[in-house]
């Protein structure tokens, strides 16, 4: 597959409180998959109430922006497409690095017991349909010192071994992210997303979440 649309830039910023929230004042001048990306988050969001840890200038904390027309476009009913697109585009990754990841529902990339990623989703509806989409992602790459209260964070220098320069990951990711937002302008693109998301995704026992 073909990258989408890989002219779309990457801004980064050297702080922000919330990159979903600079994309969203932002997001009517940015082209469709556009990135904004913070070398220091300071109120990065987890799911619910929950925060996102990640030290300045050490992991990927950024937000990519998803816009739904054409061949693209899906019914709010259909908005698992996006956690899909997004998941498995970070498998995707992760998977070029040696890392095999799987997707926890609804939507956290864990190896092994635990957690490398999170991903926080907040979509525009219009009518029946999801007009946008502003996907934050926090992905742990050269993170070492984690909190106590964590309880099971890992990052990617953690696994691997190795330390990683963050613009050129996160280069590499958005191409993955391009390719994989590609499959949604086709109905065998959408039904292999939807395979592959059930073959890598597990939930939580009860009680355990």
């Amino acid at each position: 597959m073909e990258p989408y649309e890989p002219a779309a830039p990457i801004i980064w910023l050297e702080s922000a409180e919330s990159t979903n929230k600079v994309l969203r004042l932002r997001s009517g001048r940015l082209d469709n998959l556009s990135i904004i990306a913070a070398r220091s988050q300071t109120a990065g969001r987890g799911q619910g109430d929950h925060t996102w840890f990640s030290s300045p200038d050490t992991n990927l904390t950024f937000s990519i922006l998803y816009r739904f027309d054409g061949d693209c476009r899906i019914a709010a009913s259909e908005a698992i497409l996006i956690t899909q697109v997004t998941t498995l585009a970070l498998r995707d990754y992760l998977l070029e690095k040696g890392v095999e990841a799987r997707i926890k529902w609804p939507n956290d990339i864990w190896v092994g017991d635990r957690k490398i990623c999170g991903i926080l989703i907040e979509n525009t509806l219009v009518g029946q349909e999801v007009r946008e989409s502003i996907v934050g992602i926090g992905l742990n790459v050269n993170e070492t010192g984690w909190p106590q209260e964590l309880p099971n964070p890992v990052s990617l220098r953690e696994i691997t071994g190795r330390a990683y320069d963050l613009q050129e990951e996160l280069a590499g990711l958005h191409k993955t992210i391009c390719r994989r937002f590609g499959q949604l302008a086709t109905p065998d693109g959408r039904s292999s997303l939807q395979e592959e998301f059930g073959k890598f995704m597990f939930r939580l026992p009860e009680g355990q979440r």
